[in-house]
């Protein structure tokens, strides 16, 4: 490529298509790079290229609007610069990019394109003939017409350097670099010096011969001086002046002597610069936030636009002036408009809405209300998100929602120094900023799914974030200024609080939101889910209807979940197969004869409509109706049909009731016996809780066994006497731990020991001591429900539980049958038809709660 004779470019070039400016041989610019085909040619041919070859590539000057660009390759240009790159710098804010330094090497006419992905290749053939030139008479001599306008467009140059001051180490370099470089190139590297428009400098560009490079550039020669002149006149030049004027940059790349030029100080960014600065002034931050933008701002003016940090100083002001530091929503506090957006959105969930509506009261009365950080607890699909996004509505504020599940590192929180690469603010401050207003409202969504790693704890990060005390002068890293965050409404999201550590729990205020009954699923599904199902797959009321006691079935029979995601699922599956029927009929013409007034069809076809010609089937009847027949054609044999009492046939057996992130559910217990030496083994995933539970319940029945008349097979006063205990927990494969088995386990053993079958009908809960007292556990709401859709009738509960009920639904409560207990002995008594033998109630009665609850 560098011979001994001259320069030689490659006769294939990828192309860099550049719309900031026009690189000029023998001229180096800084060209950042962030559209996908520019991006692709920097990665793989400069970053991965290992030979002197591979940093040679031509630029392009695209004339099309950077606005208006699209994935088409635009008309190239057909004469572009062979430039080598000198420097590439990459970053990825605020997006990712390059920036390159391209010094100019020749020109280059495009042949032929070869390839336009992923980037444009093109074969070329180089215009200008460089020789690697040394200073000397010979080689500047020209003669004629030629040599004529050649030296007057050096003297003109000579001229406007002269007109500069000389004390200035950037024009003295100028001056001797004007005796250095070859004629031939003074056109090119003058244009590029002076202040010339795109427009100019691509009519050089195009300029292949050197005469006409000569008369191109000259009357841009003498512009520039003579606007120097009148600059003179008007006022005595600073030697800042000369700077603004031109500046000098080493290029060092061609062998010899050659050095190329380049323009630092544009109009353009003096001119951005005073508009940042105005910004500044305009953005109403408080005092110490302004004196640091101001002094960042000082440094900018200073710093050249090739350093690294000037990028970095840059963002950090834009960021700034763009922060809503004094910019706010004002609240529009109807407590009655409030109440109707919050019906229209949820149904049920009584107890949410109205400490909401309680919120929202206190704030009308007391604008400057410091919190509190609500937290809504429960499980999935039950709309805590919503509601959040609900009370935005009402106040009138921004909404913006922040996932932090599975976020581990503390900068996500609080941002990046900005000693580091790729440093950007936390996700606080980008939501503000994105929002536009500093009071709107911030959901935490899954705040209980934070993890933690060698960056730090999040968890801890946001502690700061959700204290009403502290958050006024919330601290970003990024920023590394105050920003007040106290007119921030947080809401937070969990679906347990088992995972959220105790200093975080306590800046919230916990609300509980249950999962939903049987009937609140129906109106919900009829208020919500299937309208808006509905219009997401084009159907209307008037072609698919799914009445009340099939989506009763679909959610019985093939969704047992708190929340409704799953029924809206099936409602969407049920949407899918109606609209295969609909399109279908749409290719048809109504058959003749037949009528659709008032007729409904059974499953997802119409009966007895007859054949088209062809023996294509007629279009279905509208409406579509679907009822239990259909309901299974589409979503397949029922997946919860296995009623509870076909598990309690046998001894040994009995049902419990659990609470998970997703909800309550039944949990059955099972165990067995055989001969052994007294070993008691255990199995289905169980915590260190449950495993304690077990032990508590063998240890309690051994030491009950001769009141309870429990002997063991070999006719012994200790059950487990020549006996191994086997107990189960069936789905082995999820992991089980809780204080609320015990009362299961021993009822579980008791019917084991005596041979007697735990009442089908009956579920339980509650935690045990070693005296046998019944000890209170929580999700009672949960836990009832869960039995409730599995069909039990009885529930059991312990005593200090009793309070608890009230939070069930009255419909509910009035199906159900609750004892409280207080002890193992009512226990055992309400679990077996007839009381359990050796049991107290013959002497003390167990509280039997009815459906007057």
């Amino acid at each position: 490529m560098f011979s001994n004779g001259g320069i030689q470019i490659p006769g294939r070039l990828p192309l860099l298509l550049t719309h900031e400016g026009v690189l000029l041989p023998g001229s180096t610019m800084r060209i950042s790079v962030d559209t996908p085909r520019n991006m692709q040619l920097v990665k793989s041919r400069l970053l991965k290229g290992t030979s002197l070859k591979s940093t040679i590539i031509g630029v392009i000057p695209n004339t099309r609007d950077p606005e208006h660009d699209t994935d088409d390759l635009p008309t190239l240009h057909s004469i572009g610069t062979a430039g080598m790159a000198v420097q590439v710098v990459g970053s990825n804010w605020p997006k990712p990019h390059y920036t390159l330094l391209i010094t100019g090497v020749c020109r280059f006419r495009v042949s032929g394109l070869l390839k336009e992905r992923p980037f444009p290749l093109a074969e070329v053939e180089q215009l200008d003939q460089l020789e690697q030139y040394t200073a000397t008479e010979d080689n500047t001599a020209q003669d004629g017409e030629l040599g004529e306008l050649s030296q007057k467009f050096y003297q003109a140059a000579v001229q406007l350097v002269g007109m500069l001051d000389m004390s200035v180490p950037v024009v003295a370099k100028l001056r001797r670099l004007l005796d250095s470089l070859p004629k031939e190139t003074l056109p090119d590297v003058v244009a590029s010096m002076i202040r010339t428009s795109n427009k100019e400098k691509l009519q050089v560009l195009d300029a292949v011969s050197l005469e006409e490079r000569l008369k191109r550039t000259l009357p841009m020669l003498t512009r520039q001086i003579e606007g120097l002149k009148l600059l003179q006149k008007s006022r005595k030049p600073r030697p800042d002046d000369d700077k603004r004027v031109l500046s000098v940059r080493k290029g060092g790349v061609f062998p010899g002597r050659q050095f190329s030029l380049e323009e630092e100080a544009e109009d353009d960014d003096g001119d951005d610069t005073v508009a940042l600065e105005r910004k500044v002034h305009g953005a109403n931050m408080h005092e110490a936030a302004l004196k640091v933008c101001l002094k960042e701002l000082k440094r900018l003016k200073k710093m050249p636009q090739s350093m690294p940090e000037y990028a970095l100083t840059r963002n950090y002001l834009d960021l700034m002036v763009e922060l809503p530091w004094s910019k706010s929503t004002k609240d529009c506090l109807d407590i009655r408009a409030a109440r109707v957006v919050l019906d229209d959105d949820h149904y049920a969930m009584d107890k949410l809405k109205r400490r909401v509506l309680e919120y929202l009261a206190v704030r009308q009365l007391k604008t400057t209300l410091k919190g509190p950080i609500l937290c809504f607890v429960g499980p999935p699909g039950v709309g805590k998100t919503s509601v959040g996004r609900s009370i935005a509505r009402t106040l009138g504020r921004e909404f913006h929602r922040i996932a932090l599940g599975g976020v581990c590192d503390q900068s996500d929180i609080r941002g990046h120094r900005r000693t580091y690469v790729g440093s950007m603010p936390g996700r606080i401050i980008n939501g503000l900023k994105t929002v536009g207003v500093n009071n709107p409202v911030i959901l935490l969504d899954e705040v209980d799914k934070l993890g933690r790693s060698l960056q730090g704890d999040p968890a801890a990060a946001l502690l700061e974030v959700l204290d009403p005390e502290q958050n006024h002068s919330f601290t970003d890293h990024y920023l590394n200024v105050a920003f007040d965050l106290s007119q921030v409404i947080f809401i937070a999201t969990a679906n347990s609080t088992a995972t959220i550590p105790a200093a975080l729990l306590d800046r919230m205020e916990l609300l509980q939101v249950p999962g939903y009954t049987q009937e609140e699923k129906v109106e919900i599904a009829h208020r919500h889910l299937i309208p808006h199902q509905l219009e997401q797959h084009g159907l209307t009321p008037q072609q698919l209807q799914i009445p009340h006691d099939t989506t009763l079935d679909t959610i019985t029979s093939y969704t047992r979940e708190a929340g409704v995601r799953s029924l809206e699922r099936k409602i969407g599956a049920i949407c899918r197969a109606v609209a295969v029927k609909v399109a279908e009929g749409q290719k048809f013409p109504k058959a003749e004869g037949v009528t659709t007034e008032g007729v409904t069809t059974e499953g997802v076809t119409s009966e007895g409509s007859g054949q088209e010609q062809g023996d294509m089937a007629a279009p279905p009847e509208m409406p579509i109706v679907i009822d239990h027949v259909a309901l299974k054609d589409i979503l397949g044999p029922p997946l919860f049909e296995m009623e509870v009492s076909e598990h309690l046939t046998l001894p040994g057996v009995a049902l419990g009731l659990a609470w998970t992130p997703l909800g309550g559910e039944i949990m059955f217990v099972e165990a067995s016996r055989m001969e052994g030496d007294g070993q008691l083994t255990l199995t289905g995933q169980l915590g260190d809780v449950m495993k304690e539970s077990a032990q508590l319940a063998i240890t309690w029945l051994r030491a009950n066994a001769k009141n309870y008349q429990l002997t063991s097979v070999v006719g012994g006063q200790d059950p487990l006497e020549g006996t191994d205990i086997h107990l189960h927990f069936p789905a082995g494969a999820v992991t089980k731990d809780g204080p609320s088995a015990g009362v299961t386990i021993v009822t579980c053993l008791a019917s084991l020991f005596s041979g007697r079958l735990v009442r089908s009908d009956v579920a339980m809960t509650g935690e045990i001591t070693l005296r046998g007292l019944v000890l209170p556990v929580g999700g009672i709401k949960d836990k009832v429900l869960a039995a409730h859709r599995a069909g039990v009738k009885h529930i059991i509960l312990p005593k200090r539980n009793e309070k608890d009920l009230e939070e069930i639904p009255a419909k509910i409560r009035a199906e159900l049958d609750f004892t409280t207990a207080s002890n193992l002995d009512e226990v055992l008594n309400a679990a077996f038809d007839g009381g359990f033998p050796g049991t107290a109630n013959n002497t003390h009665t167990h509280t039997q709660l009815t459906s007057k609850l």
